[in-house]
C-alpha cells in the first residue's frame, strides 16, 4: 500500500519508494540517509504530532511532519490492516 511517511503506524517498516520533493529539500532528506529503497519505522511522534522520529539505517531520525509528507511509501505491512 503507498502511502507518505507522515501517515505510517508506529513500529511499521516501510520502504522508500520515491520522493515527492525537489532542490534542498530533497537534497537534505538524501543527505539524512531517506533514498529510495531505504527502510524506515515510525518510532515515535510528539504531542502534537511533529516532529516526527524514525529509525533510518540503525539510527534515530526526527523530522518535520512537512518533510515526512514528501516521503513516499511502500507500507510494509502490504496493504493488510
Amino acid at each position: 500500500m503507498e502511502t507518505t511517511a507522515d501517515k505510517l503506524k508506529y513500529h511499521v517498516s516501510a520502504t522508500v519508494k520515491s520522493l515527492a520533493c525537489s532542490g534542498a529539500l530533497r537534497r537534505r532528506i538524501i543527505d539524512m540517509g531517506i533514498t529510495p529503497g531505504a527502510t524506515i519505522i515510525l518510532r515515535k511522534k510528539a504531542p502534537l504530532g511533529d516532529p516526527l522520529e524514525f529509525n533510518v539505517r540503525g539510527y534515530e531520525l526526527s523530522i518535520r511532519k512537512s518533510e515526512a509528507e514528501k516521503i513516499v511509501v511502500i507500507d510494509g505491512r502490504g496493504g493488510k490492516e
